[in-house]
């Protein structure tokens, strides 16, 4: 029997009269990597806000663990977050605290640890992002990859049974973009975690995913392996792996609509 750590069923958000999603019905199995890929204003986002209790849905349920978080009040949200993990886009770091404090962080919030283990479970989660003997740096002293690996041991801190990235690889280059993948994939099979990883990076996705679920429209366009979603007859699927400009994804829209979707996606 498949154990799914996350069903989502029904789920509908609109925003005035634009429906952003509507009616995803979708499972999230334990220890796998799931992709949610689509373009700018499919609704990524705000599927991932509502996943992680930040926003509420118009209607819908959303079980983690058997919890439903739309109708769990925020004491229930809190301890139900103390077993995630999030990597920001942006990375998300305090700039007044050093390397090592961004990464104790959650520890001395939501947990009675001595000091001194602390330190020593802030080096292990730092040498598994091979960030070794950084701890005293300030993120303003450090590269955007580096930043990105700072934020992937903060998620990791507190051994996290599910850990979320938002477009992990925005803003890096090719290479640097491949290292994060690589970390995101090799820490989720080694310690046994659950990710779920937004984004339109289709080389990144094809790397890291078990399981991909295409969003467009507000709708569960297509969802399956990589090699489903590679092989995958939809037009629509097609275009968007090969970035072609021809194809069924309309390109031409108003620039009242555009600002619309940067407004509600951002």
């Amino acid at each position: 029997m498949v154990d799914h750590i996350i069903e989502v069923r029904n789920l509908d958000k609109s925003f005035g009269d634009r429906k952003i999603l509507n009616g995803i019905n979708v499972d999230f199995e334990r220890g796998k990597t799931i992709v949610i890929m689509g373009g700018s204003g499919c609704g990524k986002t705000t599927f991932l806000r509502i996943l992680i209790g930040m926003l509420r849905p118009d209607a819908g349920s959303v079980l983690i663990n058997n919890i439903d978080i739309v109708k769990a009040d925020e004491d229930q949200l809190i301890e139900l977050r103390k077993k995630f993990g999030m990597l920001f886009q942006g990375s998300a770091l305090f700039n007044s605290m050093t390397v090592g404090d961004n990464v104790a962080l959650a520890l001395r919030e939501h947990t009675d640890l001595d000091e001194e283990i602390i330190r020593i479970m802030v080096k292990i989660k730092l040498e598994m992002v091979g960030l070794s003997g950084f701890e005293h740096l300030k993120p303003a002293e450090i590269s955007g990859g580096m930043k990105k690996r700072v934020g992937l041991a903060r998620a990791i801190a507190m051994d996290p049974e599910l850990v979320f990235y938002d477009e992990p690889g925005a803003g890096l280059d090719p290479v640097v973009m491949a290292v994060i993948d690589k970390l995101i994939f090799d820490l989720s099979k080694k310690l046994g975690m659950t990710s779920i990883v937004v984004t339109h990076e289709m080389e990144s996705a094809f790397r890291i995913a078990d399981k991909i679920i295409m969003l467009y429209e507000g709708k569960i366009l297509e969802q399956g392996t990589v090699d489903e979603i590679k092989n995958s007859k939809n037009p629509v699927v097609q275009q968007f792996i090969t970035g072609s400009a021809e194809g069924p994804i309309a390109l031409r829209r108003s620039g009242e609509d555009y600002f619309k979707e940067l407004t509600e996606e951002s």
